[in-house]
């Protein structure tokens, strides 16, 4: 008699597998304290992390397309130019605390060659754009029950032009700023690795 294991045996075993190995991403990781440069491993869009006080989630990454009914409503104003695509970063940024806290207001996109791109100054009146303001405890940006939240991006918006070469030099990611580190002598960062 042969010991031949069923199929149910190699599901299991691939996914014990599967767990061992994912668990192993990540180590080294900072986790909320803030990193300095582009030394620590970022962390993954989609991820809920934690960064002086406050809790930043990009939730998905896409390019945005001013002929696409649903992008209009994001992308108002101009297209960017030749060589170029308009990126929306869609992210919840939540105070998960006791106390009011302000979000960070500094962000913008590094991709592997250390070229870096600021968002762009969304129109006022794009219900959509990422307003860094004053977080009473257990709110977020987006509002819950806006019109940000309740699209099926379901997040708070910045626009990036970035030129098409750019998407090439992966990783790609998303630094947040926020705060000074004294003994760095720079701004307190971390880093989102962005689905692009």
């Amino acid at each position: 008699m042969s010991l031949r294991p069923t199929p149910r045996a190699l599901g299991v075993l691939a996914s014990v597998l599967a767990v061992g190995v994912l668990s192993g991403c990540g180590q080294g990781a900072e986790t909320g304290g803030g990193s300095q440069g582009n030394e620590a491993e970022a962390h993954r869009e989609g991820l809920a992390i934690p960064f002086e006080g406050v809790e930043y989630n990009v939730l998905i990454t896409r390019q945005l397309n001013v002929k696409d009914p649903e992008d209009r409503g994001y992308l108002i104003g101009d297209e960017p130019g030749p060589g170029f695509a308009a990126y929306g970063v869609f992210m919840e940024v939540c105070n998960r605390g006791d106390e009011p806290r302000l979000p960070a207001s500094t962000f913008r996109i590094v991709d592997s060659q250390e070229n870096t791109y600021e968002p762009r100054v969304l129109e006022e009146e794009n219900v959509f754009s990422y307003d860094a303001r004053e977080l009473q405890a257990g709110r977020c940006i987006p509002e819950t029950g806006s019109l940000a939240d309740s699209a099926p991006t379901s997040g708070a918006l910045m626009v990036f032009d970035l030129p098409l070469e750019a998407v090439e030099n992966r990783p790609i990611e998303l630094e947040i700023q926020q705060g000074f580190d004294p003994e760095a002598g720079a701004p307190k960062t971390e880093h989102i690795e962005l689905d692009i």
